[in-house]
Formats: structure tokens, C-alpha cells, sequence
């Protein structure tokens, strides 16, 4: 399981692709299309199985091409790194006062903030083992993709730190985008936030000062470092789907498996607890 820290290199770029090395999503544009799942109403436990039930049919290669899909949380929801300490990161009391539930993700990274307004992306692809790409090239190819449709889209977005997307406004840099992966030997999970119509002052009331952060954000409170994209969900939906040419649309996913992840995993106590 790979964790996504701030780099040393703080502006942005496209990684080198080495020798040899390929990726399997493609281009927009591309006349190999990636799928879009409609995905179902669902909780964010069942979301989170979900993605990891797609990773695993991807590395034990039951997933052919790259799934590409979408979803919001329709109530606060703090959603913790693998690793991230519970306690380090995240306001306990005031969650409860709020009634947000605290989860664990199966990717690493620091905590975030779900609900209404904060559209989540996650695209499952499986990996070439002859030549896998690097981390670095990983965050680059899913990104560098996403910043692009967004600047379509009318939003000035790029790549900062290790796996943000920031957008300059009134002179600032501020996080649009947070973001994290998973990492199997055939396959790869990468997901993450688009904060759109956010209630960003949620964020500074749940959550405590990150224990680590990239260089752009400079100390600044949540408050200051954050800032919604404000182009609605449709026009959201659009940019990622056409970052990763998802023209293919789909509603098949694995039912069973979720239920089995959500009931041993991420809706267990010993999974969401494991690090207080």
C-alpha cells in the first residue's frame, strides 16, 4: 500500500516515462475508450468497498480497461488515510456534534472531508508487470489529465505538491483537489476529492493542522488553503470523464463483493480504529 507524502519538488510537471514503461488508460481523444460506471446510491462504506472491489478485479485481471467513475457523500463524512492516526488528524468531539461518521480508506494520504458539494473520482486500472510505471509517473498520468479537462472546463487547475490540484485564485494557490492511491502488482486505484460547492468551513471544524504538508501551502488554516471549483456536478462529471476518455457507459459492479468488504472492513470498528 503506497502513501502519498508532500514531495521535496513542489511545482508541478509530467514525470519521465522510462524505457519501456506503458500506461493503460488513454488519452482523450483516444479511440480506446475507458468505461464510466454509473454508480449506485450508495453509503460511503459501500463506496470506499467498492473501489477496492474494483481494484481487486482489475489485479486478478477480471477488469480489462481502466473504470472510471464518480460520487458525492450526502452527508458529512471524515474519511481517514490507511495509516493516519485517528486521533492526530481529526477532532473527535466535534465530529460527534455533527454526527459525521470517521472511516478508513484503503489507499494512504492524510484525512479528508466528504459530503454534499464535494465530488469524489476514482479511476481503476490495471498495470502492465513487464514495465510498471513509477509512483511519481502514476500521479502524473491521472492528474495531468484531470488539470487539463478542468482548464477546459474554464478553471485554471494544476498539479501542485504530490497529488493536488490547486487553482489560482486572487493571487493564491488554493487545494481544489486532494488525492491518493493504491498500489497492487497488476493494478492500481487511484481516487480523491473535487471540492465544488463545499462547505469548507467543515473541514476547519473537523479536522485538526495536517501533520505534514506541501511546500505551496505555507501554513495556511483550511480555510485559506481550500476553495471550491464552482462549475456544478455535471460539468465536473464532464471534465473526468473526459480526462480519461470514458465515453462507455456502465452499470455492472461487483454487489456481493462490496457487501462482503463493507460487512469484514469498512464498516468494522477493527478496521476504522486500527490506528487511534
Amino acid at each position: 500500500m503506497r502513501q502519498s507524502t508532500a514531495s521535496a519538488a513542489d511545482s508541478p510537471g509530467t514525470a519521465a516515462i522510462r524505457p519501456g514503461e506503458t500506461l493503460p488508460w488513454p488519452a482523450a481523444g483516444s479511440p480506446t475508450a475507458s468505461r464510466w460506471l454509473v454508480t449506485p446510491a450508495a453509503t460511503v462504506e459501500e463506496q470506499l468497498a467498492l473501489d477496492e472491489a474494483l481494484l481487486e478485479a482489475a489485479h486478478d485481471g477480471r477488469l480489462a480497461v481502466p473504470m472510471v467513475r464518480t460520487w458525492m457523500a450526502g452527508e458529512p463524512t471524515v474519511v481517514v488515510g490507511s495509516s493516519s492516526r485517528i486521533d492526530e488528524e481529526v477532532d473527535r468531539e466535534a465530529c460527534a456534534a455533527v454526527r459525521a461518521r470517521i472511516v478508513r480508506r484503503p489507499s494512504g494520504g492524510l484525512t479528508v472531508v466528504l459530503g454534499p458539494g464535494c465530488v469524489m473520482w476514482s479511476v481503476v486500472a490495471p498495470l502492465p508487470t513487464d514495465a510498471p510505471p513509477s509512483i511519481d509517473r502514476l500521479h502524473a498520468a491521472l492528474l495531468d489529465p484531470l488539470a487539463a479537462a478542468l482548464l477546459m472546463a474554464g478553471r485554471p487547475v494544476r498539479r501542485r505538491g504530490t497529488s493536488d490540484l490547486a487553482l489560482a485564485t486572487g493571487g493564491n494557490e488554493r487545494k481544489v483537489s486532494g488525492n491518493a492511491l493504491r498500489v497492487r502488482r497488476a493494478a492500481v486505484l487511484y481516487h480523491g476529492t473535487l471540492l465544488d460547492a463545499f462547505d469548507i468551513g467543515l473541514v476547519g471544524r473537523l479536522l485538526r493542522h495536517p501533520p505534514r504538508e506541501p511546500a505551496y501551502r505555507a501554513g495556511r488554516d483550511h480555510a485559506s488553503f481550500l476553495a471550491n471549483l464552482s462549475l456544478g456536478q455535471v460539468a465536473v462529471d464532464h471534465a473526468v470523464r473526459t480526462a480519461f476518455a470514458a465515453s462507455t457507459a456502465c452499470t455492472d459492479w461487483p454487489v456481493k463483493r462490496v457487501a462482503e468488504l463493507v460487512r469484514e472492513r469498512y464498516a468494522a470498528p477493527a478496521w476504522n480504529e486500527r490506528f487511534a
